[in-house]
């Protein structure tokens, strides 16, 4: 049995995710850099295995706000409108924005895993943009403009308020999103410490600006320019870059979180859902240079 095939998007795999050992950890570490997404099948696992197979793969990190918790194991993050009177579990429509996973704290993530528990009838999936594609598409002008350059990232835009927060003045809640998660500054074009591709490191959804430099003399301008280059702002999602990948139910999604931005597809119409996720760092820094 081949460990991996190829997907009309990534790789895909029927090994069961209870089985592997250190030396399939090992190759689908490598599969990761260099193909970017794998689609595991017709996985069956439960949280306790969901949460010790990210920690195969390497430091699992629990979300900063507990609300997203899974109520026996804190490391999973759970987007899910199933709520009933008696019980609130997860948050619902989560990420139906363009970014990519805490790019707005100083250090992202590595590796995101996704593990849909209920998936809706409707057609529902995940969109992706490969950042170093863009980069490696942008016309040498561009290229110039953002070398050595920094963007500022925040969560402000994006952060959903919490139980607690009702009826709080809306400046209260805003002082507290800064103190605890204050704008942090990346490069607009990181390296990958693997492959040592250049991605373009911004998102719609996280990056609030990029830094004035000797070469920048409009940054709104410029950021919106990229935004617009990498597909973001085209709200029809038929955007050369981005990629669509659907979502069947025993799916397992595993993606490279350095190079990724994407985007939750979520019906139109109600239909119960929940997914499971993980956030991995490997054993790399996120970018393995300060970029030009």
């Amino acid at each position: 049995m081949e460990m991996f095939d190829r997907g009309d998007f990534g790789l895909t795999s029927r090994i069961n995710l209870r089985d592997i050992d250190s030396n399939f950890v090992i190759e689908l570490k490598r599969t990761i850099y260099k193909e970017k997404l794998v689609v595991f099948k017709q996985q069956n696992l439960t949280p306790a295995e969901f949460v010790a197979f990210g920690k195969k793969m390497g430091v699992v990190e629990k979300y900063y706000e507990d609300m997203y918790h899974h109520k026996e194991h804190e490391e999973i993050f759970v987007s899910s409108n199933r709520h009933t009177k008696q019980e609130v579990v997860g948050v619902p429509r989560t990420g139906k924005f363009w970014h990519s996973d805490y790019a707005f704290m100083p250090s992202p993530f590595a590796f995101t895993i996704t593990f849909p528990q209920v998936v809706p009838k409707l057609n529902r999936g995940t969109y992706f943009i490969d950042m170093a594609e863009v980069y490696e598409a942008l016309s040498d002008d561009l290229k110039q403009q953002i070398a050595g350059s920094s963007s500022i990232h925040s969560v402000r835009k994006r952060f959903k308020i919490r139980p607690k927060d009702i009826y709080q003045p809306i400046g209260a809640i805003l002082d507290e999103i800064d103190r605890s998660t204050p704008p942090v500054v990346h490069p607009t074009v990181v390296t990958h410490p693997i492959t040592g591709e250049k991605i373009l490191y911004i998102s719609e959804g996280f990056t609030m600006g990029i830094n004035p430099s000797e070469n920048i003399k409009n940054p709104n301008q410029l950021l919106h320019q990229l935004l617009q280059e990498s597909g973001q702002l085209d709200d029809t999602f038929q955007h050369p870059h981005i990629k669509l990948l659907n979502i069947e139910e025993g799916d397992l999604l595993l993606w490279d979180n350095r190079r990724f931005i994407h985007h939750a597809k979520h019906s139109g119409v109600f239909e119960p859902s929940e997914t499971y996720r993980l956030t991995v760092y490997d054993d790399h820094e996120f970018s393995a240079t300060n970029a030009a």
